[in-house]
């Protein structure tokens, strides 16, 4: 081995890297194919699959007005703030997105995370799901390793493996949290009842301090019978005393010193409803110790075909359409506006903890494309207008990001995938002001293809969001929307301004996969990105007619467009502009094997056939593909040494 310095001279006391996820791949012996004729038997991830887009709506109409006022207006959402779309990292690959460990930190996660924090001013990352569920916490492991699990224990449909981590998983994350505005949720491992394994509410208390946000206190808790954790006749009124229980014990150790972090119920809402819940005075019991209420929620899975569960096959054309629409994130969130209500009544914020296009790895050419980044756009801005407090993207195959492989990771970067997209959009819609409200426009008459939100600071409106889910390269189902402010009989005086500033989420297809722009940055495709956009910004400069008190905004087919009326972008306002470069290469030749039982990939999964969520109704929740044994090397490392850092370039 040899070890080259170089001192760049710079004070900061910092620790990162650009070390590579270790991950194999192995061709899948079970093809999802979706377009006729189409074959693909590789990684999920990087599936090519390309699906027909929906015809144009007819009769659709192009031209409509959105009429807003300053003031007075009903309807508004609670206040918000832009870090609403955060992100879930199943804790079992939190090693492969966050890093190595506490010295070796993914370069290119800091940068996505700098993204939003320059617009939101900070991000809500939670580590956990149904892999913290067992989770025991370890001083060490044998071979040094932050995370370890154990391929032959596993559980449920979908493969779950115990896991055992260290204390430097959380050193990681707070490390992660000096460089970029990070807070975090945890979980309690809530199988193991009597008692609770208190250690990661210990260390995490200790170790991350006030980046530490909350305790999940059981995962889909409503899935618990049926995955033969608890008997069969398991119901909402023993998750309450099984709550009950935690709280206790958390009273009674010195080492958990706030018992105010926990959240519940997190059901996935598949076996219970929150009404189940909420019936059984849980939150007025607990509200002392509840920082959240949460739910868990999908649209649909792809687990029959992922892991041959017996369920129903989805064919991904089929379901393609469903996600084009307004009413595709309604009908998610419709069965929680009770709930959403029952929360503000007892003072409390609700999440959807856990969300994305579909469980048990998405759907190729549906959770990959254009489209998802708009549904995930439409569904985000829906949640926040209906009064949940924020959502968690989980993080699996290309959604919204993910490493390379490692035998590619010398010479391939990561994919950003659409959702990606989603959540840096809708940090900029909402801004960093936390107290942003929303409101769904019911647009061009309530045209599920044409929905647009008016984002409202101090009760008066400071940018419009338009989506146009039409696939339509023809130009013919180009948008024409006319924004007013005051007048137009609403007694109030014109006030729409004399210009704004307009950006735009652009790809030629609702199935393109990959190099979307936003503003006219991008993150490539498949293997482009160390997480900074590239590319010139593109901000356009609409003219106003203040004589007619009208903006005709122009919103291509398909497209998103954020119109900021005021004038003031909010890309900077979250904080300034952060990036963190790749300074160094690493060696691509001569590198060491790795045991792949200690590298599995996906949100639990293991088997190495197929990978997929932890969860049948969970979220895109496979890694890039299945593991054998494979090799990698750790990268470029920056370390401080009395105030100065340098840069280490390791061989093997």
């Amino acid at each position: 081995m040899h070890i080259q310095l170089i001192c760049l001279g710079i004070f900061q006391a910092v620790v990162t890297t650009n070390a590579v996820t270790i991950y194999g791949q192995q061709t899948l012996t079970t093809s999802t194919t979706s377009a006729a004729g189409s074959e693909y038997t590789g990684p999920a991830a990087y599936n090519p699959t390309t699906l027909v887009p929906p015809p144009v709506p007819s009769p659709f109409n192009t031209q409509f007005t959105l009429q807003l006022q300053n003031g007075g207006t009903n309807g508004l959402s609670i206040p918000v703030d832009g870090a609403f779309l955060g992100f879930s990292i199943e804790m079992s690959v939190a090693n492969q997105v966050l890093g190595k460990n506490s010295s070796f930190i993914q370069v290119p996660f800091l940068n996505l995370m700098a993204n939003l924090q320059q617009r939101a001013g900070r991000v809500h990352v939670r580590v956990g799901g149904n892999t913290q569920e067992t989770a025991v916490l370890l001083d060490s492991t044998p071979d040094g390793r932050i995370l370890e699990k154990n391929a032959t224990g596993s559980s449920n449909p979908t493969q779950t493996p115990p896991l055992v981590f260290t204390p430097d998983l959380l050193r990681m994350m707070r490390k992660i949290s000096s460089f970029v505005n990070v807070r975090w949720f945890l979980g309690i491992p809530f199988l193991v009842d009597t008692p609770n394994r208190l250690a990661i509410a210990e260390q995490g208390q200790a170790i991350l301090g006030d980046y530490l946000i909350g305790l999940q206190a059981g995962n889909e808790p409503d899935l618990y019978a049926r995955h033969l954790h608890r008997n069969s006749t398991y119901g909402p009124y023993d998750y309450v005393g099984e709550f009950g229980d935690l709280v206790t014990q958390m009273s009674n150790d010195a080492n958990a010193k706030n018992r105010n972090l926990l959240i519940g119920p997190n059901i996935a809402y598949a076996d219970w409803t929150t009404e189940d819940i909420w019936n059984t005075g849980f939150v007025d019991q607990f509200s002392a110790n509840l920082a959240y209420l949460a739910v868990e929620n999908y649209p649909t899975d792809n687990c029959a075909v992922q892991f041959n569960t017996g369920g129903t096959v989805h064919a991904p054309q089929d379901v393609f359409p469903s996600y084009l629409d307004h009413n595709a994130g309604r009908s998610i969130i419709n069965k929680f506006l009770n709930s959403t209500n029952y929360a503000q009544s007892k003072g409390k914020k609700l999440l959807m903890f856990e969300t994305n296009t579909a469980s048990c790895g998405g759907f190729p050419g549906v959770s990959d494309v254009f489209g998802a980044a708009l549904w995930g756009i439409d569904y985000g801005l829906q949640m926040a207008y209906s009064n949940f407090s924020g959502a968690l993207l989980h993080v699996g195959g290309q959604n919204p990001f993910t490493s390379p492989p490692t035998n590619q990771s010398t010479y391939h970067q990561w994919t950003v995938g659409p959702v990606y997209y989603s959540s840096l959009v809708v940090a900029e819609t909402l801004g960093p002001s936390n107290a942003t409200q929303v409101l769904d426009l019911n647009a061009n008459g309530g045209d599920i293809h044409t929905p647009a939100y008016a984002i409202y600071e101090n009760g008066n409106p400071v940018r419009v969001g338009i989506v146009n889910f039409v696939d339509d390269p023809s130009g013919a189902s180009t948008l024409s929307v006319s924004i007013a402010i005051g007048g137009s009989g609403v007694g109030q005086p014109n006030a729409t301004p004399a210009q704004v500033k307009v950006k735009y989420l652009l790809a030629s297809s609702v199935s393109q996969k990959g190099n979307y722009t936003w503003a006219g940055q991008t993150f490539g495709g498949h293997f482009d990105s160390d997480g900074r956009p590239i590319g010139t910004e593109n901000i356009t400069t609409v003219q106003c007619d203040q004589v007619n008190n009208v903006c005709v905004i122009s919103v291509p087919a398909p497209s998103y467009a954020l119109v900021f009326l005021d004038g003031t972008l909010t890309e900077t306002e979250g904080a300034p502009s952060t990036t963190f470069p790749t300074t160094a290469q690493t060696k691509t030749r001569n590198t060491a094997t790795v045991d792949a039982t200690l590298l599995a990939t996906s949100n639990g999964g293991f088997d190495k056939k197929k990978l997929g969520s932890t969860s049948p109704g969970g979220g895109v929740k496979n890694a890039a593909g299945a593991v054998r044994p494979a090799v990698g090397v750790v990268g470029s490392v920056l370390a401080v040494v009395g105030g100065v850092l340098f840069v280490f370039l390791r061989g093997v």
